[in-house]
Order: structure tokens, then sequence, then C-alpha cells
């Protein structure tokens, strides 16, 4: 894919390296340490020490003084390579974004560092049972013990909360003036006492486990509160936008390894006098699909922009169509490839069949195409809400 007219020379002498180091590993890697039971530290490690990791993250804490928009070149550049790392959505993308606009110097000095060079990560806790995409039901609450807080609830589809060193957890807490419940974001450490975590049985095969996670009166230091008690909303959204980003990077990436296999493939399968890709039944479906993947990646540079240059409220509105495009786009183009190989897209030595499920996760999370439509239709065209 060309990106010389949008992109700077920096960006894509990015993208160009990425690529080099997502081809050593590539998608039978990615399968070896699913069927194994492991984790992509391998990998994790060697982006880290090149600096991919952290390259959003500030120079004075050891990252690369960039922005989404380079983060989501790493992630994207890695999925077309068939090795996506789902934690950097989570740990550089959202948690280091959160500390390092709102957090204390003493959160920065503990955290960002080894989040920029790998040897930390968290997980983000934000999605409840009993609320689903409906951010204001979250009932998971913090109240006041003197100088502590405690906070008590559930959290379910948490990822990698096994290998996090935290988890970056989403509550509420009582406006003193209203006596309304308002968000804000805690910092609980893996081996707190009270922070339970079972893992959920999952169809979907990953390197990142999912979690349910239980908080009974999770002790916590003052110090835990990430920023000011009453900017907890915006604080939110400022991971919220950046993940919405990197998920559309996720599934760009994704969808393009797919059409990328695919194409190969049909190039190269003769059944009549021709490779099948010569016939348009074949070729045409494969090329919409890169079109949709492209159309979907220039929203998602929009959006990376907009927040990098600090336009929350833009940003919101593009990341959620950036999202929603790559999710459509990823979908068709997974589906495609699979129906292109035939049979042979249903093998394991074509490594196409796994991204069946995996690429519908870009349809539901970390919000569902419904409610990206409901954002829209208020939000960007003014219309009435149902609900």
């Amino acid at each position: 894919m060309s990106t010389a007219v949008v992109e700077t020379e920096e960006h894509t002498a990015l993208r160009s390296a990425v690529a080099a180091l997502g081809k050593r590993y590539g998608r039978d890697y990615m399968t070896t340490v699913v069927r194994e039971g492991r984790h992509p530290d391998t990998l994790w490690a060697e982006a880290a020490k090149l600096g991919y990791l952290g390259v959003n993250l500030p120079e004075e804490y050891g990252g690369g003084g960039g922005g989404i928009a380079e983060l989501s070149i790493v992630l994207e550049e890695l999925g077309a390579a068939g090795c996506p790392l789902l934690m950097m959505v989570v740990s550089p993308a959202i948690c280091g974004t959160v500390i390092a606009r709102f957090g204390t110097d003493a959160q920065k000095a503990a955290w960002l560092p080894g989040l920029a060079d790998g040897s930390l990560t968290m997980a983000f806790g934000i999605t409840e049972p009993d609320a689903g995409s409906n951010s204001h039901r979250i009932t998971t609450t913090a109240r006041r013990d003197g100088d502590d807080w405690l906070l008590t609830g559930r959290k379910v589809f948490i990822s990698g909360v096994d290998i996090a060193d935290a988890t970056l957890v989403v509550g509420r807490t009582e406006d003193a003036s209203t006596g309304r419940l308002k968000p804000c974001l805690f910092i609980v450490p893996r081996d707190t006492p009270g922070f339970q975590r079972s893992q959920i049985d999952m169809e979907l095969q990953a390197p990142e486990k999912q979690f349910e996670l239980v908080l009974d009166d999770v002790r916590l230091p003052s110090e835990a509160l990430v920023g000011d008690e009453d900017a907890g909303l915006l604080q939110l959204f400022a991971g919220l936008n950046p993940e919405r980003v990197m998920t559309a990077a996720f599934a760009v990436g994704m969808g393009r390894y797919a059409v990328n296999r695919a194409v190969e493939y049909a190039k190269e399968r003769t059944v009549w006098k021709t490779p099948v890709g010569a016939h348009q039944a074949v070729a045409h479906p494969l090329a919409q699909a890169h079109i949709e993947l492209e159309l979907a990646r220039l929203m998602m540079q929009k959006a990376a922009r907009l927040y990098d240059e600090g336009d929350d409220l833009g940003a919101g509105e593009a990341a959620n169509m950036a999202k929603y495009a790559a999710a459509e786009a990823c979908v068709k183009a997974v589906d495609q490839a699979v129906h292109t190989l035939g049979g042979n897209g249903l093998t394991r030595e074509y490594g196409l069949a796994s991204l069946i499920t995996a690429a519908r996760v870009a349809r539901i999370a970390p919000v569902s195409r419904e409610m990206i439509l409901n954002f829209v239709s208020h939000q960007s065209l003014g219309l009435p809400k149902s609900y």
C-alpha cells in the first residue's frame, strides 16, 4: 500500500522498519505461540528494544516522543505481517497515554519508563457484566476510607491481566455536591489483596487471555488515583480515543495480511488455463477489500493526527468512524481471503481460518458497531436519541 501522500518520510521509514521486524516473525510464530500456550515475549522484547512499544510516550521517560499516529503504524505493520501484539492497544496506547497526560510525577516516573521499554505492562479494566457498552452503568465504586480508597466491583473481558503488572481500573466515586457517581481511574497492582481474576474460556485463538475480575474492598493508597478526581470523564476518553484508533490499526493490519495471502494464492493457483486470480469473480472482491482497507486506514490516520494535535472532540468522532470502517473492512477481507482459497482457506497450513473469529473482535470491542452508529447519528448528524 502506498502512503506517500499522507505520511511523512519518518513515518514511511518507521513503517518499513516495523514491516521488516514483522516479516522475521510472521504468522507461523504467532500460531506456534498460541498452540503452545505461550505469550509472544520474544517479539514483544525485540519491539521494545527497537523503541517501537514506547514510540508514543514522552522522551523524558524513555519513549520516542511521538504519538498515536506512530504507535498505530507499528501495530498495523505487525498485523500485516501476521503477528499483531494486542497488548499494544492496552499498555502503551491506553494506559501509557492516560498516565502521561494526567498522572502525577510519581506515577509517571513509576510506570512510563517500564511501559516504554516493555519491562512493565498494564491492563485496562472498564467492561462490566451488566453494563456492556454503556459506560454510564458501571457499578464498580470507590469510596474513601481515611487516606485510602476501597474499590469494589466486577469487570469482564479484560485482556492480559495474567501478564500485566497492574490494571488501570475504571471505577466511580460519589460527587459530594450532587451525590451522583462520576468516573475515576485507579492503578491496581496485580497482587493487591482482594483483586481476583478468573480466565474466561474463549473460542478466540490468541496469546492474550481474557479474564473476569472481582474487586472485593480492594484497599488502595490515595496515590493510586490517576489525575484529578473531578476530571475523570476527560481522562477516561483520553484513553478510549487511542483505543479506538489502535483497534482500527489492528483490524487494518489483519485485513491486509488476509488479502495479501489470498492474492499470493490467486496468482499461483491454476485450475483451468489461467491462475484463478485472472477471473473477475475472484479478482474484483479482493480489489474491493483492498479499497475498503485503504479507506479505513485514511480515517485512522486522520483520527490519530487529530488526537495527537490535541483535538479530543474531533478525534472522538474520527476514531469511532475509523474503528467502524476498519472492523467492517477487516471482516470482509478475511471472509473473501478464506473464500478465495476454498478448502485450503480452512486449513492450518494457510493460517487464515483462525482469523475468521479474530476479525469479528473489532466489530464487537472495545465498543460495538451499533454504539458507534448511535454516536455518529447523535453527535455527527444531530438526530434524537432512542435511549
